[in-house]
């Protein structure tokens, strides 16, 4: 049996995929264990996981400052504070606890996500085979392709963080992309880039949920702007009540703070949901574009609006009108009444729903945990 171990940022969206990873693993009587922020990793995996600390409370809230400073940004400035306030910082930061995670844990393998950068520096250090986790495909695309300038910027924070000329953000030896290629699109990709689908597998459920509410012969929409953006997005949700407030016959689950909006009888808010159980009684969803949240609905073969804040949003979305899956919107400026146009035509019209399941169906065949975990298996042998 072989050692896994996972270096992750202290972000739920990028933390989800290697719970599912981890537990195929560890059902398959290998060890595992994951590095990181504590109390972040507690609140996500299951109460038997073995955790080493690379980040203490005091600098996982200034690395969580930051990125609600970041959230005010627009333009070339939030790139830029990307990579200088948050990205680097967390590298440097996360750079001795992996260092000690990796001597007393001595993995056979470390598999660390495209935003932990301290994984690669420490794997390269002690000679450790590592593997990308790709939460995201954004990157994966090169979207600043028409940008030389700003990669080569980027290429400059990755050198100094490294040492190296190399991209760490990308092993060369195995990319795990938590998406398929039907929903990607027609892009080339190096051999080593793999594509499972999401993992969604041992995900531990703790958010409670009055299922009761929800009434049967409705139809039902959950709307979440994700963990990073909801406490930003008092307009937005005032928006959708005003959009579903009159829609006979439809329920909303609305995951926003208590105290964001004042919500009609079919719209139940709440701070946190078993998100995924949740899809299995939901018609549609609405949603910032984040990617778990979409795949994490495309896999149940529900259809989306999606309103793309910033980040690699716009470019999931897309992806996801480019598959016929959904309703692309504008978040700064969208109004009650698209929304409600958007929901209306997702919700009634077939061919939205038909593509949902079909980028479902390349889920299944992608293989998600299970194919992420043979892949594991490969380069531990």
């Amino acid at each position: 049996m072989s050692r896994y171990l996972f270096v992750v940022p202290p972000l739920t969206g990028h933390v989800n995929p290697t719970v599912a990873v981890g537990g195929e693993l560890l059902r398959r009587g290998h060890e595992v264990a994951w590095v990181g922020h504590p109390g972040t990793l507690r609140a996500l995996l299951p109460d038997s996981s073995r955790i080493f600390p690379a980040l203490d409370d005091v600098l996982e809230q200034g690395i969580q400052q930051a990125r609600q400073r970041w959230l005010g940004l627009k333009g070339i400035a939030v790139l830029k504070f990307l990579w200088e306030e948050f990205l680097i910082p967390l590298g440097h930061a996360m750079i001795p606890g992996v260092r000690a995670a990796v001597s007393e844990f001595v993995p056979d393998v470390l598999i660390a996500d495209q935003q932990a950068l301290a994984g690669p520096v420490v794997a390269r250090e002690t000679g450790t085979p590592w593997v990308t986790s790709a939460s995201t495909p954004a990157e994966l695309i090169r979207p600043l392709q028409t940008m030389p300038k700003v990669e080569e910027w980027i290429r400059r924070q990755l050198n100094e963080l490294s040492g190296s000329d190399e991209d760490i953000r990308f092993s060369d030896r195995l990319v795990l992309a938590f998406t398929s290629r039907e929903l990607v699109g027609a892009h080339e990709f190096p051999t080593h880039y793999v594509f499972t689908g999401p993992a969604l597998g041992h995900r531990p459920q703790r958010a409670e949920f009055p299922w009761t509410w929800l009434a049967d012969g409705h139809q039902r929409v959950l709307v979440s702007l994700g963990t990073l953006n909801g406490a930003a997005g008092q307009r937005f949700f005032g928006e959708v009540i005003d959009a579903v407030t009159d829609m006979q016959g439809v329920q909303v689950v609305m995951v926003a703070p208590p105290d964001a909006v004042q919500a009609p009888s079919n719209v139940l808010v709440a701070e946190r949901v078993p998100q995924l159980a949740l899809m299995n009684h939901v018609d549609a969803v609405i949603s910032h574009g984040g990617h778990n949240t979409v795949c994490e609905a495309l896999a149940h073969g529900l259809p989306l609006v999606v309103t793309p804040i910033r980040d690699d949003q716009p470019i999931i979305a897309q992806q996801v009108v480019s598959a016929g899956a959904g309703v692309r919107l504008k978040y700064t400026r969208v109004r009650a009444g698209e929304i409600r146009t958007a929901l209306d035509s997702v919700l009634h019209t077939p061919d939205y729903a038909a593509n949902a399941r079909r980028v479902q169906e390349s889920f299944r065949a992608a293989g998600g945990a299970s194919a992420a975990a043979d892949h594991l298996e490969a380069v531990a042998a």
